[in-house]
Parts: structure tokens; C-alpha cells; sequence
């Protein structure tokens, strides 16, 4: 009888140090979600904008566009080699409605075309990016003056004039493709009390 049960706690005690060596355990891996990228590289924007212009000078004295505010259109299209920065052309027109001091009216389009260099900050994960660029080329149609003497308007449709252009804004993705954009630019036209200041908004269309 005693060898029987010295025999059983032999194995009792060697199936424990048995199972002892085994461990069973299961390990989870945590996935983390990605960030949506409302922003790409390689990204082509066609954009369509309201404008307001305003002149910066009185419209008086402004011997460009000659009035104190305008209305209008804009279309950019950029190619974004980076998310960050892009090139791009910009072409606008305005409706100038002008008055003289005899109550004269003289209605014709401004146009501009401008090639452009945009710095682009999208905030990581989210739909906002604000960005900022500047801009060169020329404005058509202006050219219209008061003169003092004879206090009527004088006009010369063909006057083209270089213009340099620095602005900023921010757009807001509704989807990968379609964005909201609003933003300001101050323009540089060639001559003295030229320049005005420039409001878009409109819709933004990546590619």
C-alpha cells in the first residue's frame, strides 16, 4: 500500500512539472484607423468663384478700372505636383459699370490672366487647408480715366497692363473631390492708383 500511493504522488508531482512548462495565452493586435486624405499628391483643381473687386484708390482718382467696386468671375485650374504646392493659371473678368460727373455711363469687361505658385497646408486629418500664392501677368480693358478739365469719361478699351497679384484663403473638402474655397488677393497693376483688392468664392474640383 505504501509503494502504491508513493508511486501515485511520483506522478502527480511529474504531471505538474509537465504542465507547468506550458503556458497558453492569446495576444490582440490593435488596429488604429487611417486618416482620410482629402489631400492629394499628383492633384489637378479646376476651380469656378464669384469676385468682388474694389478699387484702392478713389474711383475718381483710379485710372484703371475707374470705379469703387465691380462684380464677376473667376477660373483657376492648378496642378498640385505635391500636396503641398502647385502651379497653376488664373483668368477673371469684371463687370465695370463707370459714371462720370455729368452722369454719363460707360458699362464694358475687365479681364485679367495670370500664372500662379500655390503653397498649400492641409490640416492632418480634417477638410481644412488654408493656403497662400502669387501670381503674374496682365489686365485688359481698363484704361479709363476722368479727366478733370472736360469732367467726362474718356476710354481706351485696348489698354493692356502687366499686374502682379498676392493673395490667401482656405478651402474645405466636402468630399476628396469637391471643396468649398473663399479667399482675398491683393493686385498690382502697372501705373499709379491701379490697384484693387479681389474676394472669391466658389466651388473647388480635384482630378
Amino acid at each position: 500500500m505504501k509503494k502504491f500511493t508513493l508511486s501515485l504522488c511520483a506522478l502527480v508531482v511529474l504531471g505538474a512539472g509537465a504542465f507547468a512548462g506550458t503556458e497558453t495565452y492569446s495576444k490582440e493586435t490593435a488596429v488604429v484607423p487611417q486618416c482620410p486624405q482629402w489631400y492629394a499628391d499628383n492633384e489637378f483643381n479646376l476651380s469656378l468663384s464669384g469676385v468682388y473687386a474694389f478699387t484702392g484708390s478713389d474711383w475718381r482718382e483710379d485710372t484703371f478700372l475707374g470705379v469703387d467696386h465691380a462684380w464677376g468671375g473667376a477660373l483657376d485650374a492648378k496642378y498640385f505636383v505635391h500636396r503641398y504646392f502647385g502651379f497653376g493659371v488664373q483668368g477673371f473678368l469684371l463687370s465695370v459699370n463707370q459714371q462720370d460727373f455729368n452722369g454719363d455711363e460707360d458699362s464694358h469687361a475687365a479681364g485679367g490672366v495670370l500664372g500662379t505658385f500655390t503653397l498649400r497646408f492641409p490640416i492632418s486629418c480634417s477638410r481644412f487647408a488654408p493656403y497662400v500664392w502669387v501670381g503674374g501677368g496682365g489686365i485688359w480693358n481698363g484704361g479709363d480715366d476722368f479727366v478733370n478739365t472736360a469732367a467726362r469719361l474718356q476710354t481706351d478699351d485696348n489698354d493692356g497692363r502687366a499686374m502682379g497679384q498676392f493673395g490667401g484663403g482656405f478651402e474645405i473638402r466636402f468630399t476628396p473631390n469637391i471643396g468649398l474655397i473663399n479667399d482675398f488677393s491683393w493686385n498690382v497693376v502697372e501705373g499709379t492708383h491701379n490697384n484693387f483688392g479681389m474676394a472669391r468664392t466658389g466651388l473647388n474640383f480635384s482630378f
